[in-house]
């Protein structure tokens, strides 16, 4: 779907980005990682035709960029910002009407797939007759979304598109995120620096640094071999809390049984087994003893995981 071919960008004599090479594969979401002058929003920018790249070539269903007018290109592609982009004097509704009008959708047209965006994004038929400045950050970042969304574009690029939320509008809105059935068909490219974020949302994840890539593949693949010491270490801090909810049961080398399925995350495995509630005495602690004896054994097989 989307192809880069040793991609540079040069400021002067500043190295932007440096000989970079991928593929985003159609229907995947591709994330791009890494800490602020690492060259992603670049690369996200170079994507748009917001910017052209300095050398090398970028496709799109195989056919140059270069060869794609740039409003042809913008039509097809949803983009959503860090701080939405929403236009001020406009209502809701306007702001989501944008691109449709230009593609000379009727009014009927825009109306069913207005309510159709705000019921899926758990926003309301009040909030289309409002201006962005009446909304909390929370639901402008769903319009934002909703407005990329609205011409049903093939691909998606968001540039930290809830990095300026707060920790638990930002947790709900990615959850939201994750269950769009609109995204099951979009190819999705997506900056941020936030690795948790890369880790639940990304097929993959490419890890930049100074303008190059260190390392792309899997979050399976950066957590269990990291190409370089710089990988290990950007991951190091949260390393604990990625292994949880990246590997599973059968990655730890933990069989599974009747009750646990190996292709569990660890995460999700733990979630299942730990009790509620503490123990009463009654006959169901039963399951409760075997739900230690398989807590204690997965524990065990983390940590011998972890030595090697």
């Amino acid at each position: 779907m989307i192809e880069l071919k040793q991609v540079s960008k040069t400021y002067g004599s500043v190295k932007a980005v440096q000989d970079i090479s991928f593929t985003v594969a159609e229907g995947e979401t591709l994330i791009l990682l890494g800490t602020s002058g690492c060259g992603k929003t670049t690369v996200l920018r170079m994507l748009n035709k917001l910017i052209e790249p300095t050398s090398g070539t970028i496709f799109l269903k195989n056919q140059p960029l270069s060869a794609i007018p740039a409003e042809q290109l913008r039509r097809g592609m949803g983009y959503v910002l860090q701080h939405t982009g929403l236009f001020p004097h406009y209502t809701i509704a306007e702001n989501m009407a944008i691109v449709p009008r230009l593609l000379r959708w009727n009014s009927r047209q825009i109306q069913e797939r207005t309510m159709e965006l705000i019921q899926k994004l758990h926003l309301s038929a009040e909030h289309l007759t409002q201006y962005p400045d009446q909304l909390s950050g929370g639901q402008k970042q769903r319009v934002g979304i909703a407005r990329a969304l609205m011409a049903d574009p093939p691909v998606l690029l968001l540039d930290e598109p809830f990095g300026a939320l707060d920790p638990i509008t930002r947790t709900h809105i990615r959850q939201e995120f994750l269950q769009l059935d609109e995204l099951k068909r979009k190819t999705v490219v997506m900056v941020t620096h936030d690795i948790s974020e890369a880790f639940e949302l990304g097929d993959r994840i490419c890890l930049m640094q100074q303008g190059r890539i260190e390392q792309i593949g899997t979050p399976e693949e950066l957590i269990l071999k990291p190409k370089s010491d710089f990988v290990a270490s950007f991951l190091s801090e949260q390393r604990l809390p990625l292994e949880l909810k990246t590997l599973t049961l059968a990655n730890i080398g933990f069989s599974g049984n009747e009750a646990l399925n190996s292709n569990l995350t660890i995460w999700e495995a733990l979630s299942t087994l730990l009790p509620e509630k503490p123990a009463t005495g009654t006959p169901e602690d039963n399951a409760s003893a075997t739900q230690a004896i398989d807590l204690n054994k997965i524990m065990k097989a983390l940590q011998h995981y972890r030595k090697n």
